[in-house]
């Protein structure tokens, strides 16, 4: 996850005070997806495995690479 602007490409969500983006191509292919926020910070959960696209390999067990 990063700031970023909303480009053509992008399907945008809001939720609360939150707006989010993603390229609507990459929320086709690792739908469904949830994203939570606790006090560590954001938690997504998503259809596709993370550690195959190599971003196990950050150190977090569970595949989420800090976000």
């Amino acid at each position: 996850m990063a700031l970023d602007k909303p480009k053509d490409q992008d399907s945008t969500y809001k939720v609360g005070d939150l707006t989010f983006l993603a390229e609507k191509d990459f929320i086709e292919k690792i739908k469904p997806i949830k994203i939570d926020f606790s006090n560590m910070g954001f938690n997504i959960n998503a259809g596709i495995d993370f550690g195959a696209s190599g971003c196990g390999t950050c150190g977090d067990s569970d595949g989420t690479c800090g976000t």
